[in-house]
């Protein structure tokens, strides 16, 4: 086998990152990672498998096909060789992916043509994403030493580009999300508030001059008075379709349904699932206490995934006999000083137009409680 020039190296990695943060998805770059890992090791088939919660590994991305078709999809056991690589961060390599005893009772079919194999763990000390493979077919010269080291500074080098899209993909995505919501705060608090009050204005024109105006321009001035009101009821429409966690959706989505998008939009840029409670049926809760609702959750999500650096957060929904209850918990580093905490005085606010209220305990110890109460 040829040796490896550092440039292409480089040039390789410098292609990866450069597709990795200029991407809108890091995992669009995953076959980009794998075409270039079988190029750089001469292999015949390259996998990109990220790891699963139950510590299994889904291929992902592929380069090269198997004998009986194309392996994307396959899922490796958590006890294989490559599992093993991704959770302890050292490589394997085996002359026979299919006799050595530690590959062989976890080859999948689709694999079984292949004989040399090499794995590398994917991703960084801190975030492992799952592990890169190589393959070549069977009688073919084993992955040398040198090789299976290429491997690893290749797969460390791209992990580390796919959790720097990861990052700033939630960036961009925190970005979008306070946007959609200061937009729609503006059009609520600001431009309906003066179209109503031009819309006042005008039916109070046409009230003090009476018989002064002939029918015509009567008409004319209470035609306007209605386009301003259809227009509040656009503007308000937009406002709902900008608050709510998935435009394009369906406009009457229930609360509980809102909340389940909310949590789970959290959970891809917090990196881990939030813990939702839901007690009780808010299905008759009224619509403008729900928009209230989804708003107050968005706003207090926004501020755990910006500021906690939590690694567990609960989410409660109760429709109580009497009350609409929410409540978001972490165990993050508490509010920091000198953050702005305009967010919180905004579900403050929220509540007490609701005739509610908002209450916040947090510590660097305790982490941040924020429980939001209606009356219903």
């Amino acid at each position: 086998m040829s040796v490896v020039d550092p440039r292409q190296v480089l040039a390789a990695s410098t292609e990866i990152t450069s597709a990795a943060l200029e991407g809108d998805d890091p995992d669009a770059v995953l076959p980009l990672v794998v075409r270039s890992a079988a190029a750089l090791t001469e292999a015949d088939l390259g996998l990109a498998m990220l790891t699963a919660e139950d510590g299994r590994l889904v291929v992902e991305a592929s380069h090269g096909f198997g004998f009986d078709g194309d392996p994307v999809g396959s899922v490796l056991s958590a006890r294989s060789a490559a599992a093993r690589a991704a959770r302890g961060g050292v490589p394997v390599v085996a002359a026979d992916v299919t006799t050595d005893p530690r590959t062989a009772p976890f080859v999948p079919k689709s694999l079984r043509g292949y004989g040399p194999f090499a794995v590398a763990p994917f991703g960084t000390r801190e975030r492992k994403i799952g592990a890169l493979a190589v393959y070549r077919k069977r009688g073919a010269p084993p992955f040398e030493a040198d090789t299976v080291d290429l491997l690893a500074a290749f797969a460390a080098q791209a992990g580390l580009a796919v959790v720097l899209a990861e990052g700033s993909t939630a960036r961009q995505r925190v970005a979008v999300y306070q946007e959609r919501e200061r937009i729609a705060r503006d059009l609520h608090d600001v431009i309906i508030q003066r179209l109503y009050a031009t819309g006042v204005q005008l039916d109070l024109l046409g009230r003090r001059l009476g018989k002064q105006l002939d029918a015509r321009e009567s008409a004319r001035l209470v035609e306007a008075v209605d386009q301003l009101d259809e227009t509040i009821a656009e503007v308000r429409a937009t406002v709902r379709a900008l608050r709510r966690a998935e435009p394009g959706k369906a406009a009457d989505r229930d609360l509980v349904d809102s909340v389940r998008a909310e949590v789970r939009i959290a959970g891809e840029l917090l990196g881990f699932d939030p813990v939702l409670d839901v007690e009780g049926d808010p299905d008759d809760v009224p619509a403008a206490l729900a928009d209230h609702a989804r708003a107050a959750l968005r706003e207090a999500l926004s501020n755990v995934v910006r500021h906690s650096g939590a690694h567990s957060v609960a989410v409660a929904l109760h429709r109580e006999p009497d009350r609409l209850l929410l409540r978001v918990a972490d165990d993050g580093c508490g509010i920091p000083r000198g953050v702005a905490r305009r967010g919180l005085r905004h579900l403050e606010e929220r509540a007490f137009a609701a005739g509610g209220k908002s209450e916040v305990t947090s510590s660097p110890r305790t982490g941040t409680t924020i429980t939001w109460q209606v009356p219903l």
